[in-house]
């Protein structure tokens, strides 16, 4: 009974072969079984299985149901859900409840999709395995030693596991894309912009943004053909036209795909990451696509100017966060400022306060122009470099991760190590490009995979290409 797409399910559900409330049955059993996973932080369980029975009622009557019925839906930890509690894996956001819904989510809301639960994330959605959450780290379903990757572990393994059908997480640096290749799905980032943030938990506002895991491309062009576009509550999500991306024919015409030669023979890869690229170079070769090695100046400077960007409107987000208003209040405070202090120490991760001290201190008096200028002046040069590459090609093809996934607690002493794995992803970030996780079929006994770059707003033109691999 286990659908992996939400065409099969909904010609299941059509033919009278299953009731949406088997569906949600069979996603809460797979729940329970995989609990070691610890995938959920919460499961609404009984609110689910009421609109299952809903919908099931509708159907029987002929009532005509929304795109996404009968499809069970997990949310990431930072995505607000009116009348649910929402914590960003945080401390200091334990106890909160929405009191709106985010428009992305609200959208897929207006269509039946059927939310089950909310995912583990690293705190604040800062981090690269899934290891910094208050609830403890999210385990791989491929090898349970092993991260799920970050910071939409939880999000990946959900689908992985086969708990839900769609997950909705979120990507700052990669956040997406690189779990969904731990677990071997498909993960997708929109160019900055396309999804609305209204209702996403911020953490660096001109990164952020909401995007799909799935078993399959079609499921994610649907679920972005259905939840993005302009927002009257986001200035940055433009009134642009919205092309219908799920009904769009596949693409299997010749394209342009740069890549980065040279990183594909770096000894920073790991041997099945590389083995992984040839294979997909080749591949592409062989179906009659041209591809042309190109150059990139900049890869020693991506981290840092990331890192230097994302702290520092971090640091300006999370102020919010003092124990005053909502959220972990220290019980040992006795003056406002111990409230303050007492409150955000008490509440904040170890990395959460790591990365607050760093963009505090570049966005400083004496250091700004030195670290936060200098940063923006790179993240402009990066993009018009990528830019360039894509006015001459469809796509860029690069690795995900240097690694597959690591072992649990192996990067917990090395912050440095856990930033370097998203030296590949974030790229797509700096620029706000849109950009694709796709699975590779290989001998190595952890899901490995390769991402593709696209011309910003070409979301279209990236999963034509994609759907029809």
């Amino acid at each position: 009974m286990a659908y992996k797409s939400i065409k099969a399910s909904q010609q299941a559900l059509a033919k009278g072969e299953v009731k949406t409330t088997d569906l949600v049955n069979g996603y809460l059993d797979a729940i329970n079984e995989h609990a070691h996973l610890n995938i959920y932080v919460e499961v609404f369980a009984e609110e689910a299985m009421r609109k299952a029975q809903r919908q099931d009622q509708a159907r029987a009557q002929g009532t005509k149901l929304g795109k996404l019925a009968g499809v069970v839906l997990s949310i990431k930890d930072v995505i607000c859900y009116d009348g649910h509690a929402v914590s960003a894996g945080s401390k200091i956001l334990d106890g909160f409840v929405s009191p709106y819904t985010a428009t992305a989510l609200q959208r897929l809301l207006d269509e039946d999709v059927i939310v089950i639960g909310r995912t583990n994330c690293d705190e604040f959605a800062m981090g690269s395995g899934n290891e910094n959450s208050f609830y403890g780290p999210t385990r791989n379903a491929a090898d349970v030693t092993r991260v799920p990757g970050g910071s939409s572990g939880g999000a990946a393994v959900s689908v992985q596991a086969g708990t839900c059908l769609l997950a909705m997480g979120s990507s700052t640096g990669g956040s997406v894309r690189q779990p969904a290749s731990f677990c071997g799905i498909y993960g997708f980032k929109p160019t900055y912009g396309r999804i609305s943030r209204h209702g996403l938990i911020a953490y660096g506002s001109s990164f952020d943004q909401i995007g799909y895991l799935a078993s399959n491309p079609d499921d994610i062009a649907l679920a972005l053909e259905l939840s993005a576009g302009a927002d009257r509550y986001d200035a940055t999500a433009p009134n642009k036209a919205l092309p219908a991306y799920s009904e769009h024919p596949v693409d299997s015409k010749p394209q342009s795909i740069a890549y980065f030669e040279d990183l594909m023979e770096s000894e920073a890869l790991a041997p099945e990451i590389r083995l992984a690229m040839k294979k997909t170079v080749q591949g592409f070769r062989a179906a009659g696509h041209a591809m042309v090695p190109v150059k990139f100046s900049y890869f020693d400077y991506v981290v840092p100017a990331y890192y230097v960007l994302t702290t520092a409107e971090a640091s300006s987000n999370l102020s919010r966060f003092d124990g005053m208003r909502y959220g972990h209040r220290s019980k040992d405070a006795h003056s406002l400022e111990e409230t303050y202090t007492k409150s955000r120490t008490e509440g904040f991760g170890t990395e959460v306060q790591r990365r607050i001290l760093l963009g505090t201190f570049v966005l400083s008096s004496g250091y700004y122009d030195a670290y936060y200028g200098k940063a923006q002046k790179v993240r402009r040069l990066i993009r018009d470099q990528l830019q360039g590459i894509l006015d001459a090609h469809d796509f860029i093809l690069m690795p995900v991760s240097p690694t597959p996934a690591w072992p649990i607690g192996d990067q917990t002493d090395d912050p440095v190590a856990n930033y370097l794995a998203d030296i590949y992803t974030v790229l797509a970030n700096l620029a706000g490009l849109p950009a694709i996780a796709i699975p590779v079929e290989t001998d190595s006994p952890l899901p490995v995979g390769y991402q593709l770059m696209a011309d910003q707003w070409e979301e279209g033109k990236l999963l034509r290409f994609v759907r029809g691999l």
